[in-house]
């Protein structure tokens, strides 16, 4: 018999679920009590919404979604982004995940949010699909550059993106203190922005292009390394043209990944493939 409560994000909590993943994924230092922090509290979009499994005052299962300010078909929504579950070795195979899932996307409705949106790698895809009701929107790109991945018409991606996550100089500020992995920006002067950071290969940075909602005065800037730049993401296909990246190749990706979506208000029950605008700082990817 489990106990069903609501995700907390005061410090015992962080401590206990920190511990969850250590247990849950042992090489998955980043998963400390400051990262949590730093994501489960400090968001100005909002605190996450989620679901723990107790067993006996025993923590078995987690389960969290980030508040996310995201523009679908030009009008402005709030969202959840899908991020952390753990269940714990000794609770595996109960079906736990599911049930945290599916009271968590009744307590993100209550709360008026309108949508919960995920990156799933092959593995867990089907699960979101067939059990959770996800639509696999479509693989995300893998490119390889020296420079922009593609010239894109971003004032024409503003206005007609299915899905463009809103960037205001709070959340980016927020999102640069990725207490695991800083990110900079680079401006380039037609206001758009390029955000960067390292990854765990030697000598290529993550980067990807936007464009910021309002003025921006005071992020963390320089200039993007002179390195090979890795996009993962999506661009709308009618306002971008093909530059020189190459894709990366199948055999050196860690798993495919998938943009997956789930309307909680039925007001747009699917996205449109391709205008969809989404790039590593949209799903805490680095």
């Amino acid at each position: 018999m489990f106990d069903f409560v609501p995700t907390r994000s005061d410090g015992d909590a962080l401590r206990e679920y920190a511990e969850l993943f250590r247990a849950s994924f042992p090489d998955a230092g980043h998963l400390n009590e400051t990262y949590l922090k730093w994501l489960y509290s400090e968001n100005p979009s909002g605190k996450v919404v989620g679901f723990d499994a107790y067993a006996e005052g025993r923590l078995a299962a987690h389960y969290v979604t980030v508040p996310a300010d995201v523009f679908i078909q030009g009008v402005r929504q709030r969202g959840l982004l899908s991020l952390n579950t753990a269940t714990h070795p000794d609770f595996q195979g109960k079906g736990l995940f599911t049930e945290l899932a599916r009271r968590t996307y009744e307590r993100g409705a209550e709360l008026g949010f309108n949508f919960v949106y995920g990156v799933a790698n092959a593995n867990s895809t089907p699960g979101f699909i067939r059990k959770l009701g996800f639509q696999l929107v479509r693989p995300l790109d893998a490119k390889i550059s020296l420079g922009h991945v593609a010239k894109v018409d971003w004032p024409a991606v503003c206005r007609t993106a299915a899905f463009r996550r809103q960037w205001t100089e709070a959340h980016l500020a927020w999102r640069a203190r990725n207490p695991q992995n800083a990110i900079r920006f680079a401006s380039n002067r037609d206001g758009v922005l390029t955000a960067f950071a390292s990854t765990d290969k030697p000598g290529v940075v993550v980067a990807g292009e936007f464009s910021p909602d309002g003025p921006v005065t005071a992020l963390p800037c320089a200039s993007v390394p002179i390195l090979p730049r890795l996009f993962i993401g999506l661009l709308p296909e009618a306002s971008r043209r093909r530059g020189l990246a190459i894709d990366v190749p199948k055999a050196l990706r860690p798993s495919p990944l998938n943009l997956i979506y789930l309307s909680l208000d039925q007001k747009q029950k699917t996205l449109p493939a391709d205008q969809i605008a989404l790039s590593f700082l949209d799903f805490d990817a680095y």
